[in-house]
């Protein structure tokens, strides 16, 4: 065995103070300093007279080391020392005194640089409480912390902490940049991977009010880190003794089986592609169902809440409409179910919930009964069913989910044509309708005259999301829509067009293309995250109202509803969909369709005293069976 060498192991010993970190390092170089000190003190302290001018008093080796020090220190010290070899030692511990100092403040330098870059990477654990928590980051994330501040108005105190695996100052940039209404709302930015258990606790998960996961944009299999971020949270050995109120998205249907067995009771998930497929596909057969669910959802206007009025026990499902001025009563919880426009005879029992809509929960109360008008009642008209076509532009992975959804509303012997310039996957057969896959560049007007646009009952713009990032798949969107429009305008025709848009700012843009809604996915996703965060009863709510089974929302003639012509309050209108079988919750105007500083003529939960008479082109919104 090859013997080792005093210098390899003084090598072997320097590495290994070096590793130690700043504290070895100040102190190897205090070490080495004292050394210096030390060597010269004795040479001045025992060298005899020649360092000292005649007369001179010498130095005992203390003093010279005090004098040492000092010049090591401070090099203008010397300006007064006397004698040759004096001045020569002290010059000699002057300039090493400046290399070592020079050392040890570009040690501590280097320090201090490297403390602060650690803090800005924001490592610290979170000592908020009662927060909301969001775990990883994606362009969902700026609108849910929007929505959020928001509803944390009426609170006193109140906080939103952010923890993903990304840089710290550049988050705190975006959301500093795009979210401007923060009010009273903490909002903190942590850097750490939420599914690692160790970075997962900075975020403080077992103080946080509610948690929320959203998925990233970037990666291969979100649905799998979501899941796996839900089980750092479920399954974790320092978990809080209570439930968790956790609130996730997940993207394939086939995961969410998965999701549910890690969640449990503690967590409500969100089917982003398939909630998305369903608005698109409603919102295609009725222009401004969107504008309608973008109102409910978000916390800046009306939104669901729940309320118990024991006044009310006793009373009918129509009595208790009757009975809210500014608040629109949708249905019942009894027994923990959610029962969606129950019939208007229907008894509000003890312990049951209303569900209502309202401006805030302050503002549901009862008020004297409003009394309808019968004479106004208009007569509904039947309308015979017929074959319908449609035309779908562009793909991306949700085109089956939303193909499926669609089959639903369709009349037997319907027909859908897809246009895309991507590969699509060979399609499943309808029920109700054929599908007709062609090859095409949609943003091409040749392509789009072809296809004689002007015959096909309604027609979607999907954008593609899977290729391309957001901006240029709304660009391609809006060049789609003005070639529709355009040829809209040749043909003297109006064409019911619904364009999916992934970013909110593009849609104002957008509006010169004249469509007739805009689904804006990553929003409207947000929203229910949001919502479903502050409030988990809604989650049951939103997954009756937006399933194809049971009541949802339509947008029917107002001359279905009330006689032409005639002012009417909303009680009047309450009475006219009751005849129905259905409840009305708004109205639409199609004089401001296009008028975003008015909701785009959307109002949901309208004051019921107030008198109004509607256009023929006028929608009332409603919650009905079909």
């Amino acid at each position: 065995m090859e013997k080792t060498t005093a210098g390899e192991r003084l090598r072997y010993w320097f590495d290994g103070v070096m590793s130690r970190g700043l504290i070895a390092l100040v102190g190897l170089l205090a070490l080495a300093s004292l050394a210096f000190i030390a060597v010269v003190s004795l040479v001045v302290a025992y060298a005899g007279t020649y360092f000292y001018p005649p007369g001179e008093e010498h130095y005992s080796f203390g003093e010279a080391m005090w004098n040492s020090l000092m010049r090591t220190l401070d090099s203008g010290t010397m300006g007064g020392d006397q004698g040759t070899g004096y001045r020569a030692a002290m010059l000699v511990v002057t300039i090493g005194g400046v290399i070592l100092v020079a050392s040890l403040i570009s040690i501590i330098s280097s320090a201090f640089d490297a403390r602060v870059e650690e803090l800005r990477k924001g490592r610290s654990k979170v000592l908020e409480s009662d927060h909301t928590l969001i775990l990883g980051w994606s362009s969902k994330v700026v609108p849910i912390v929007s929505e959020i501040c928001i509803a944390n108005e009426s609170r006193s105190r109140s906080a939103i902490v952010i923890l993903a695996d990304g840089d710290k100052v550049e988050m705190e940039d975006e959301l500093r940049a795009k979210v401007s209404r923060r009010g009273k709302t903490k909002i903190i930015v942590r850097s750490g991977n939420p599914m690692d258990l160790t970075d997962l606790e900075v975020g403080n998960p077992h103080s946080a009010r509610s948690v929320i996961i959203v998925a990233p944009e970037d990666g291969v299999d979100p649905d799998s880190v979501v899941i796996k971020t839900a089980l750092a949270l479920t399954n974790n050995p320092r978990r809080k003794t209570g439930p968790y109120h956790i609130v996730g998205e997940i993207q394939q249907p086939g995961n969410l089986e998965a999701a549910r067995l890690v969640g449990r009771d503690e967590a409500k998930w969100v089917l982003t592609d398939d909630l998305i497929s369903r608005i698109t596909v409603q919102t295609s057969r009725q222009s401004g169902l969107s504008v309608v669910y973008t109102e409910l959802l978000d916390f800046d206007g009306d939104e669901i809440y729940f309320t118990e009025q024991p006044s009310l026990v006793g009373k009918t499902y129509f009595d208790a409409q009757l009975a809210f001025r500014r608040s629109s009563v949708i249905g019942f919880i009894s027994g923990g179910e959610v029962l969606l426009n129950p019939p208007a005879d229907r008894v509000y029992r003890d312990g049951d919930q209303l569900i209502v809509i309202a401006e805030d929960d302050s503002t549901v109360a009862i008020s004297a009964p409003g009394a309808p008008d019968p004479s106004a009642v208009g007569v509904a008209r039947p309308q015979s069913a017929q074959p319908e076509r449609a035309l779908v532009l562009g793909y991306n992975k949700s085109l089956h989910t939303m193909l499926t959804e669609l089959d639903e509303y369709m009349e037997p012997g319907s027909s859908v044509t897809v246009v895309a310039d991507a590969d699509v996957p060979v399609l499943r057969s309808f029920e109700n309708m054929t599908v007709t896959v062609a090859v095409g560049d949609v943003t091409s007007r040749t392509v789009l005259a072809e296809l004689k646009v002007q015959e096909f009952q309604h027609i979607i713009v999907l954008a593609d999301k899977d290729n391309l990032e957001p901006q240029r798949a709304d660009a391609k969107s809006l060049i789609t829509l003005l070639h529709l429009r355009d040829l809209a305008d040749d043909a003297g025709v109006r064409l019911n067009v619904v364009s999916e848009m992934l970013d909110d700012r593009n849609r104002e843009l957008a509006e010169v293309a004249r469509a007739d809604d805009f689904i804006v996915s990553d929003k409207l996703i947000s929203l229910m995250l949001s919502q479903i965060s502050e409030n988990a009863q809604l989650s049951d709510v939103f997954q009756n109202l937006f399933s194809s089974a049971g009541s949802e929302i339509y947008l029917r003639e107002a001359g279905q509803y009330v006689t032409a012509g005639t002012t009417v309050d909303f009680y009047t209108v309450l009475e006219a969909a009751r005849r129905r079988g259905e409840t009305a919750i708004g109205y639409s105007l199609a004089a401001q369709s296009h008028d975003k500083a008015r909701a785009y003529g959307v109002t949901v939960n309208p004051d019921k005293a107030e008198k109004r008479s509607f256009a023929p082109n006028d929608k009332i919104i409603v919650l009905a069976e079909d």
